[in-house]
């Protein structure tokens, strides 16, 4: 487990335990009176922004600091980190209470993005600031490149109705929930779209607006408006 996690960030802890409380949600602290990854997040978070801000203030060096705070909010959003945390494979590895883990924690974004911060800030306990931040630069070069080249978070609602005003006018675009699943903290919305009373696409998310944008980005992908 511990093992897997070090060869996937490319880090070899001198103290395993901190590792191991990175991966430790509250609910499992509290059930078997462990640490929790909590204060190790607090870490993980401060220095991330810092690490981040810095990047993008020396490769953006005409942005302003409205448009540099804008990037770095969306390269350290909860969605980012959550799929950063899917590519480690810590959705597997985060230890959880019983609870946490019938109500399918597992697949709460908020949850994985917690425990990378917490890794994040329990890396640079071990190693310092060298190894942290080296670890950060390596884990969001995609995500920092994407943000700076404004690919980042695409609105494709937005531009799903630029294309239908285009082509149909006035046509109103429909999103519909088709079905609804889970407990009321980790829910999964289906949601179509429609346009002219024809269903062009279908996505799923934990919201109803992120499943919404899953099925525009389907739409888009299909080409065929």
């Amino acid at each position: 487990m511990i093992g897997d996690i070090e060869k996937k960030i490319s880090y070899k802890f001198k103290d395993k335990n901190l590792l191991s409380t990175a991966l430790t949600h509250s609910s499992y602290a509290g059930q078997f009176n462990k640490k929790s990854n909590e204060r190790l997040e607090f870490i993980g978070d401060g220095f991330l922004d810092a690490v981040i801000g810095f990047d993008l203030f020396v490769r953006l060096t005409d942005n302003s600091e409205g448009t540099l705070s804008k990037r770095r909010a969306q390269i350290v959003c909860s969605e980012s980190l959550a799929e950063i945390g899917l590519k480690l494979g810590i959705d597997k590895e985060i230890l959880l209470g019983n609870g946490e883990e019938l109500n399918r924690g597992r697949c709460n974004k908020h949850i994985i993005a917690d425990a990378v911060e917490a890794i994040i800030g329990a890396v640079y306990i071990d190693g310092g600031y060298e190894e942290a931040k080296g670890l950060i630069l390596e884990l969001f070069e995609d995500t920092i490149d994407r943000a700076v080249s404004g690919q980042l978070n695409f609105d494709y609602k937005s531009r799903l109705q630029e294309l239908v005003q285009k082509k149909y006018g006035s046509t109103p675009i429909r999103y519909t929930v088709v079905s609804e699943s889970g407990p009321e903290h980790c829910k999964s919305f289906s949601v179509q779209v429609e346009i002219n009373d024809k269903i062009f696409g279908t996505g799923t998310g934990n919201t109803k607006k992120e499943a919404e944008k899953a099925a525009a980005k389907y739409a888009l992908q299909k080409g065929e408006i």
